[in-house]
């Protein structure tokens, strides 16, 4: 540098301001809960749906032995309590697979990604559901030596499907806001978790960076920053010099709380340090650091350095 004594080596780092957290210390990222912390491990949640499902089971069995008694046919209350209890079953077993349905359509962001998963899971569901109840149906009906007709038609298929749907986007809703409820909580507890910034942390000092290294740096050691093309250059007291990328005018905002302002075009200097200033004829001025370094400023800035004295000279 033409204005200051260069010392023998420069090193070519990046800055990292030190109120910035390093990596090791960044939370990371937040997600549903695994399996066990899930659907199957919430009792709670396990237990609301069974019991709204077993409350609309008894609500649809005794209307149906309602609907029965005004058509003059037998009421059979227990026998369309019995179809409904093997349905429920069915459909809490099947809990988990709408868990991971709306597990997966909240990991995705496109909306013909998310129809096409929400599809695939109401088939499955409904699939699942018919075969697992008429498999039931029919077991426990011949362990009580009777026996179970579906009367499988495409009909029937169809009507159970609807009831299916119904069923299934209830459930998926419901476990959806459970889902995002829980993950709200999970960012709650690890807000609160996250630990301060150590003691020795402080705002007041910086850290320069290369790749994994980290150089802490006083800003009282700085004596002047100057431009280098894509990079700048700081000059510490101790005669070491890093090059850092950047711009000098971002530099100069992060800079201004420690008295480093600018004096020239493309140079800051640090005013703590300066033990004394010549103002030139030409209105430019010379700084003397306190280790007997000197550095240049133009006359353009030089209202920033008029506070410090010195000879002064016309401009």
């Amino acid at each position: 540098m033409a204005d200051g004594q260069n010392a023998p080596e420069t090193e070519r780092v990046e800055t990292v301001w030190d109120r910035d957290r390093p990596r090791g210390d960044e939370a990371s990222a937040l997600g549903t809960s695994g399996w066990r912390g899930g659907i199957s491990g919430d009792r709670t949640t396990l237990a609301i749906i069974a019991a709204v499902a077993l409350g609309i089971g008894v609500v649809n069995a005794l209307s149906g032995a309602q609907d029965a008694t005004w058509r003059g046919e037998h009421a059979e209350v227990g026998l369309r309590l019995f179809w409904e209890t093997t349905s429920i079953i069915v459909i809490l077993l099947l809990v988990p697979l709408l868990m991971l349905a709306v597990r997966r359509m909240r990991r995705t962001t496109g909306l013909g990604a998310r129809t096409g998963i929400g599809a695939a899971a109401l088939l499955g569901f409904s699939a699942l559901h018919i075969a697992g109840m008429v498999g039931l149906r029919k077991s426990m009906l011949w362990l009580a030596g009777g026996a179970y007709d579906f009367h499988f038609s495409l009909t029937t298929i169809l009507y159970e499907f609807r009831k299916d749907v119904v069923t299934a986007s209830l459930i998926g809703a419901t476990l959806w806001l459970i889902e995002s409820r829980r993950e709200l909580r999970n960012a709650a507890r690890a807000a609160q978790s996250m630990p301060a910034a150590p003691p020795e942390q402080s705002p007041d000092l910086i850290w320069l960076r290369d790749g994994t290294s980290r150089i802490r740096v006083v800003p009282r050691d700085i004596l002047w920053v100057a431009s280098a093309g894509n990079y700048i250059e700081y000059s510490l007291a101790n005669g070491t010099q890093h090059l850092v990328r950047g711009t000098l005018a971002a530099t100069e905002s992060e800079l201004a709380r420690f008295a480093i302002v600018r004096v020239h075009r493309t140079r800051l200097a640090n005013l703590d340090r300066v033990s004394g200033v010549d103002f030139k004829p030409s209105g430019d001025f010379e700084l003397t650091f306190d280790n007997g370094k000197t550095l240049g400023g133009s006359r353009r800035y030089r209202p920033a350095v008029a506070s410090l004295g010195g000879s002064a000279a016309p401009v």
